[in-house]
């Protein structure tokens, strides 16, 4: 569907599968940032509130339904060991280049995808780098590392989740936006979280990865309770389920021995200003927003974001810095993944 919007005239195409059929749906503009809004309602369509209470009596919620899934937690494809130690090597300032260099050895299937990864349009070396001893000299150690973890993690981020409306890759570019957005942000407010910032960006919507069989399997609610159009799909799950997908993802990081300190900032990332002051968390909310913005992995979650009413003051945030990042962030995810 070709939409245009009111207030800007720019003009965006969503494949007609990525719309839910029977919703009043808004999203930002990417470009000027005024709501859009799409109808996709019949007008005989409208919320059974009695209907949902009945159907949620088939299903198990809150605490019960936690505790099921926290039981396949470890089912998840566990964050490979290659980049737990390249984060170990980064961290300490006495690590060079050979060690992350003998580190990629030991793991062949993650060494192919860094080199892919450095020989992408965003590094300038297109079909330069032959080697990883290469890739560490002509790109640096900190971009190595960089590299690691999104090679470490692509696999996993690259599946098709059916409940939250991401075909197959849709996941990682959106993920990729968040990182790279997180990084630019980090590089303004506080370079000491600079890597945290980007390795927390890249895993920031790992929830959803578990919860997304739930979410099909209740596909039903989900419909009727956002069918006015003026619920978020994060009020759905906090409705519907009694938890949303960052409060199982700060799971998942327990899981992966991710630092808590971002473990806590990825639980917060929708809403900050409950984080306790996590700089981290605030930094990860407006990537997030920004990546979603841009249209980049706009799930159905994505239709209504809501930024946090504290964060900009917080960033110390102005209009024409969400502008420029969008700018930057979009480029990045294009050239990465060409």
């Amino acid at each position: 569907m070709r939409i245009e919007c009111v207030n800007c005239h720019n003009a965006i195409n969503i494949p007609d599968e990525r719309l839910p059929k029977g919703k009043a749906i808004a999203f930002p503009c990417p470009a000027c940032k005024a709501a859009i809004e799409i109808n996709l309602r019949s007008r005989s369509s409208q919320y059974d509130t009695s209907l949902s209470q009945r159907k949620q009596k088939d299903y198990i919620k809150g605490d019960a339904l936690k505790k099921k899934i926290l039981r396949t937690v470890d089912n998840l494809p566990p964050m490979p060991q290659t980049v737990l130690k390249a984060r170990e090597i980064m961290a300490n300032p006495k690590s060079d280049f050979k060690e992350l260099g003998e580190l990629l050895e030991t793991d062949q299937a993650i060494a192919a995808k860094v080199l892919k990864l450095a020989n992408s349009t965003y590094y300038g070396m297109s079909g330069k780098v032959s080697s990883i001893q290469h890739a560490s000299v002509v790109l640096g150690h900190k971009t190595l590392g960089e590299l690691i973890t999104m090679g470490g993690v692509s696999s996993l981020l690259g599946k098709t989740l059916d409940g939250y409306g991401l075909d197959a890759g849709a996941m990682w570019k959106h993920s990729l936006g968040v990182a790279f957005g997180s990084r630019i942000i980090a590089k303004k407010r506080s370079p000491a979280l600079l890597n945290d910032a980007f390795t927390s960006g890249l895993i920031h919507d790992a929830g959803k990865l578990i919860l997304d069989q739930y979410i099909v399997e209740r596909w039903d609610l989900f419909e009727e309770f956002m069918a006015d159009g003026q619920r978020t799909f994060l009020q759905a799950e906090k409705e519907i389920l009694e938890f949303d997908h960052s409060e199982i993802a700060s799971e998942v990081c327990n899981s992966w021995r991710i630092p808590k300190h971002m473990t806590i900032a990825i639980k917060y990332h929708h809403h900050p200003s409950d984080s306790h002051g996590s700089e981290l968390a605030y930094i990860i909310h407006m990537a997030d927003a920004i990546a979603m913005m841009s249209g980049i992995g706009l799930g159905i979650d994505g239709m209504l974001y809501q930024i946090d009413d504290k964060a900009m003051e917080f960033l110390n945030f102005q209009e024409d810095d969400i502008s420029s990042i969008m700018d930057e962030v979009q480029k990045a995810v294009q050239q990465i993944s060409e």
